[in-house]
């Protein structure tokens, strides 16, 4: 299997998918790391390792931040039930009383703007144009996926930890599982190691060692979004990869509760809305999944084309870093998540 994941990388780089990237696979028990082409199009640029280290954009919506709302929850300091507002009390929106911490962990608020809008706003009025939000619907009536939803979520873990999101981070999972590599601050980074973004035109440079995506880079330094902005390597996401194939433990170290790992891949969304996810995970996405993707397979993907799936039920899973939206973001997704549902076909083969 590993050849055949070589070549298919090597066949996407040549065709500029993406200059490089790192696959780091688990089946069932067995870890396999493959580092392939450079960091970016440049002649003489430096090769990727597997240490290499990538902006994982969306990919922190899940990693941190979903899972340590749901640690809270595992440990009674908060209950999906729990009113937004009775932590973030500066949301005065729609529908303020009625958001509860499972409509942002499902992603069923209906926000009517796009938060990368506002990107060139202080992060004062960003944060403002969150709170006053008039929601199109009430919440729990439809699925919509936003920033700005993440962006709260983060907010209340921090307010309910009494410690910044980087740092409540840290405290529950990157220490505990030794990933040494993953920040919301690359700049203590060895830059050189940093895989670069996007030559960005709205920021007049390229994007290498800072977040890409716009709306957190904005809130920057005032606050770590709850949306984007983790920077990680493939060996420290395998570690919290195999965590969860292994039911929330770590080499005997319990990090989550079996049950808390299955409200991860168990839908949570009511037929009505006709779409599936899990608590703070997309669910079952043949898209991006593979096309004999299961029912409990979960993951979450990135903007920069990074992905993150794990299967329970075939003890298996895989990481993809890279830098898909270098030099330029493409118009859509379709190129990147067929390469992503290839590489889950080969890792998952017939165990789904």
């Amino acid at each position: 299997m590993n050849e055949a994941i070589k070549n298919y990388l090597r066949r996407c780089i040549e065709e500029k998918l993406f200059p490089g990237c790192v696959v780091g696979t688990i089946i069932r028990g067995r870890q396999e790391i493959i580092a392939s082409g450079n960091l970016t199009y440049d002649t003489g640029s430096p090769e990727v390792t597997e240490n290499s280290v990538y902006d994982v954009a969306s990919i922190t919506k899940a990693i941190p931040t979903s899972c340590l709302a749901l640690k809270l929850v595992e440990e009674g300091r908060i209950g999906l039930q729990s009113r937004l507002i009775d932590f973030v009390p500066e949301f005065e929106g729609a529908f303020r009383d009625q958001i509860r911490i499972e409509h942002l962990l499902m992603h069923t608020l209906d926000f009517n703007f796009r938060l990368s809008d506002k990107k060139a706003l202080p992060p004062r009025e960003i944060l403002g144009s969150i709170f006053k939000a008039r929601l199109r619907t009430s919440p729990g009536t439809a699925f919509c996926y936003a920033n700005a939803t993440s962006i709260l979520l983060g907010l209340a873990v921090e307010r309910i930890c009494g410690m910044s999101l980087d740092k409540a981070a840290y405290h529950y999972f990157f220490g505990p599982l030794g990933m040494q590599t993953t920040t919301f601050f690359p700049e203590a980074l060895n830059r050189s190691c940093i895989a670069p973004a996007e030559d960005d035109p709205w920021r007049g440079r390229v994007i290498c060692g800072e977040v890409h995506d716009e709306s957190a880079w904005a809130l920057r330094p005032d606050v770590v979004a709850g949306s984007a902005g983790l920077f990680s390597a493939v060996p420290d996401l395998l570690r919290f990869l195999e965590m969860l194939i292994n039911g929330g433990d770590s080499g005997g170290r319990r990090i989550f509760k079996p049950e808390t790992v299955r409200l991860m891949h168990t839908n949570a969304l009511p037929p009505e809305l006709g779409f599936r996810a899990a608590l703070g995970w997309e669910l079952g996405q043949p898209e991006f999944m593979g096309i004999r993707c299961t029912a409990s397979r979960f993951g979450k993907t990135g903007f920069t084309g990074c992905t993150f799936i794990a299967d329970p039920s075939c003890n298996a899973g895989f990481v993809l870093l890279t830098n898909h939206t270098f030099p330029r973001r493409r118009e859509d997704r379709s190129a990147i998540n067929r390469a992503r549902s290839a590489l889950a076909d080969m890792v998952f083969g017939d165990q789904g």
